[in-house]
């Protein structure tokens, strides 16, 4: 296996989606006026991770169309590199809207140049430091199920594998097709992210430490209790922080933004605990705002987190 190159911190492969919401928020069903922007799990975590500092690629496909070519310009303008995107001239880019009222969202993404994803899109990835994937990538269609069994088993990236559950129950057959693979590719995985409520959702577990005992095999298990708080697993080390106190503006993104902290303190060497605060400080401010994306912590504040270490 290649050594990975020191010119790309962390990959992020996935969907990308045209993300339309209202500008004001209500319900869609009233005819708001909307607002036009750029979304997508994976992409969420590389733009907050290039807001941190860090160096990022994104790797997907889009349509040859107005969105796609919005995604592209947002991402790379957000300082997130797309060496390897493909623009697919007869499929479409995927859409969803968000619904405030009931916080829910509406997907328009089957058949989109996403979901067109092979096992052989895998071949154009970059190498990094850090490979990260989500649980949505699999459910999207069975070639992109393929794709990442492949990354996840034959490791043809050298990258450690970073993987969000990210389960989307809209998306899977079946509960039962959801839980399987969800379970088999996190536990291929070396650092894995997963909600304790999306955790019992998907296996019937119920604390942090009954998704280890299902998850004994990353290296790295990271559980988030929403305002409770997050455990990370390392090893035979168990290590919590306490979620800080915000005022919820939009619950969408705060997952993905706490992925990047926790990854671009992995990146920094720092400990989980460290890790862990940075990654709550980084949802705390996509939290804060009724888009998915917060304004990056400062680079100051960043500096003095993980100069601080451990809390005493």
């Amino acid at each position: 296996m290649a050594s990975p190159t020191t010119a790309i911190d962390v990959v992020c492969l996935g969907e990308s989606m045209a993300l339309v919401s209202p500008d004001v928020p209500g319900p869609l069903c009233e005819g708001t006026p909307l607002r036009l922007t750029v979304a997508g799990a994976e992409s969420n975590v590389a733009v907050n991770l290039a807001g941190l500092g860090a160096r990022v690629a994104w790797h997907g496909r889009v349509g040859a169309d107005p969105f796609g070519t919005m995604i592209v310009d947002r991402l790379t303008g957000a300082g997130v590199s797309v060496p390897g995107v493909q623009v697919d001239g007869s499929l479409p880019t995927g859409v969803y809207f968000k619904d405030p009222h009931g916080a829910t969202v509406h997907y328009y993404r089957r058949g989109s140049a996403a979901a067109a994803m092979t096992p052989g899109f895998a071949a154009g990835l970059p190498d990094g430091r850090i490979l990260h994937l989500s649980g949505i990538t699999p459910a999207l269609s069975e070639t992109c199920g393929a794709l990442v069994s492949h990354l996840v088993t034959d490791r043809p990236h050298p990258g450690l594998l970073s993987f969000d559950v990210n389960h989307r129950a809209k998306l899977w057959p079946s509960a039962d097709e959801a839980a399987d693979t969800l379970h088999r590719l996190a536990a291929g995985s070396d650092l894995v992210f997963v909600g304790r409520d999306e955790a019992e959702t998907l296996w019937g577990t119920t604390t942090p430490a009954a998704v280890r005992r299902l998850l004994p095999g990353p290296a790295t298990l990271v559980v988030k209790d929403a305002d409770i708080g997050a455990t990370a697993f390392t090893g035979d080390t168990e290590v919590f922080a306490a979620t800080p106190p915000v005022t919820v503006v939009e619950p969408v993104g705060a997952g993905d933004a706490f992925a990047a902290g926790y990854l671009y303190g992995t990146l920094r060497g720092a400990s989980p605990s460290t890790a862990l605060r940075l990654g709550h400080l980084t949802a705390a401010a996509a939290l804060s705002v009724p888009g998915d994306i917060g304004p990056p912590p400062g680079p100051d504040t960043v500096a003095r987190l993980l100069s601080e270490g451990e809390p005493t």
